[in-house]
């Protein structure tokens, strides 16, 4: 089956259509990326567009990255997964972007959550996602992992593991793409077995920098 994953859980928005066979095994048919923290909203039809264009078949579901992720990007591709799915008729399967990241464990897998912190799950090393995810300070997390009580595997990975480097001097800093191919490797059993995917939910961790504003009180 084709299966069009996309995350937008980071400053890059990547798009992949996967061909997954039961094994499982999986191959990379089409895929693109932009990098642009700002730009999710505006790149994501485009990369669609282009990765699904002059396919042999139609893709058979959908995988989207849920997070965590700052809200607007995040909000951008899983609205669009949602959409595209009610239209077509497909199946939407939501996978932490994390895991995507931490498949290959042992590993602490880290992202930039902005506001000097960041997202961050930890992983055992057949790739199970064992604590988190949670947002906090990278030297709050760092005194975790020194402690015992965060496990890492020795690795710290992410798009942009290696910014942090210094802040977690044990650990051996590895920059990982977050592959949209890795979100589809972890929802596999479920698509080869056909279930139905749960509610598709964002992994906000935090609430969205904008809030409502009190209404204005007229003047007598």
């Amino acid at each position: 089956m084709y299966v069009l994953a996309f995350d937008t859980a980071t400053e890059t928005t990547s798009v992949a259509v996967v061909a997954l066979e039961s094994g499982p095994t999986l191959r990379i048919v089409a895929a693109a990326s932009h990098t642009d923290a700002r730009a999710h909203g505006e790149v994501l039809a485009p990369l669609l567009a282009q990765c699904l264009a002059g396919l042999p078949e139609p893709v058979a579901a959908v995988v989207v990255g849920v997070g965590p992720g700052p809200f607007t990007g995040l909000r951008v591709g899983l609205v669009t997964a949602a959409v595209y799915g009610h239209a077509r008729g497909l199946p939407v399967h939501g996978v932490c972007s994390l895991d995507a990241l931490g498949r290959h464990g042992p590993c602490l897998a880290v992202t930039d959550a902005r506001r000097r912190e960041i997202y961050h799950a930890a992983y055992d090393a057949a790739g199970r996602r064992v604590a988190g995810p949670a947002v906090a300070r990278p030297g709050a997390v760092a005194a975790q992992v020194a402690a015992g009580e965060l496990p890492a595997g020795g690795r710290l990975v992410g798009p942009t593991a290696s910014r942090w480097a210094d802040e977690f001097p044990g650990l051996t800093a590895v920059d990982t793409p977050l592959d949209p191919a890795a979100l589809v490797a972890v929802a596999a059993a479920d698509l080869l077995a056909g279930r139905a995917p749960g509610p598709l939910v964002p992994r906000y961790l935090r609430h969205p920098d904008a809030v409502p504003q009190p209404a204005a009180v007229p003047r007598a």
